[in-house]
C-alpha cells in the first residue's frame, strides 16, 4: 500500500472523529509488544506502527486483502484513547494501585473504553470484521484476569 493511500485513510478517520490529536507514522515499534499503534496522553500523539499492522493483519487474516480496513480499525482504536474522558483518571488509578489485579482490570477498561469509541467512528459494515480483531486485542487481558471474553 502506498504511503498517499494509507495518509488518506488517517486523515478521513481523523476528520471524522473531530480529534485533534497528532498523529505520527513509522514503520516498527521499538519495544518488544506487538504494538500497531500507541497513543501518548503526555504529548497527545497517536503513533501507528505500520510493519506492525501488516504483521497483525497477516496473522488474523493470514493475508494483506484487508489492510486497509485494518488500519482503520487500529486508527479508530488509538482515537478512541486520545479521545477518552475516563483516561487520565484510569492512568491516575493504575498509578495509585498496588494490586495486580486490579491494575489488570484498569487496563482492560482502557482498552474497553477505546474500542467502544472506535465501534462508534467506524461505519456499520466494518463491525464484524472489527470485532475479530477487538476478540485478538482483548484476549490478553481476559487471561491475565483469568476470566473469558
Amino acid at each position: 500500500m502506498k504511503d498517499l493511500q494509507i495518509e488518506n485513510i488517517v486523515e478521513r478517520i481523523l476528520a471524522h472523529s473531530g480529534s485533534d490529536v497528532k498523529v505520527e507514522l513509522e514503520s516498527y515499534f521499538p519495544g518488544d509488544r506487538f504494538a500497531g499503534g500507541k497513543y501518548n496522553f503526555g504529548t497527545h500523539t497517536i503513533t501507528l506502527y505500520m510493519e506492525e499492522i501488516k504483521a497483525q493483519c497477516l496473522q488474523i487474516f493470514s493475508s494483506l486483502d484487508s489492510f486497509e480496513d485494518y488500519l482503520a480499525v487500529v486508527f479508530a482504536h488509538e482515537i478512541g484513547h486520545a479521545e477518552d474522558k475516563q483516561l487520565a483518571e484510569l492512568i491516575d488509578q493504575m498509578d495509585a494501585c498496588h494490586h495486580d489485579y486490579t491494575r489488570k482490570g484498569i487496563a482492560l477498561q482502557i482498552e474497553e473504553n477505546a474500542w467502544d469509541y472506535a465501534r462508534k467512528l467506524l461505519p456499520q459494515k466494518l463491525h464484524s470484521f472489527m470485532e475479530t480483531i477487538i476478540h485478538y486485542s482483548l484476549q490478553p487481558y481476559y487471561e491475565a484476569l483469568e476470566v473469558s471474553a
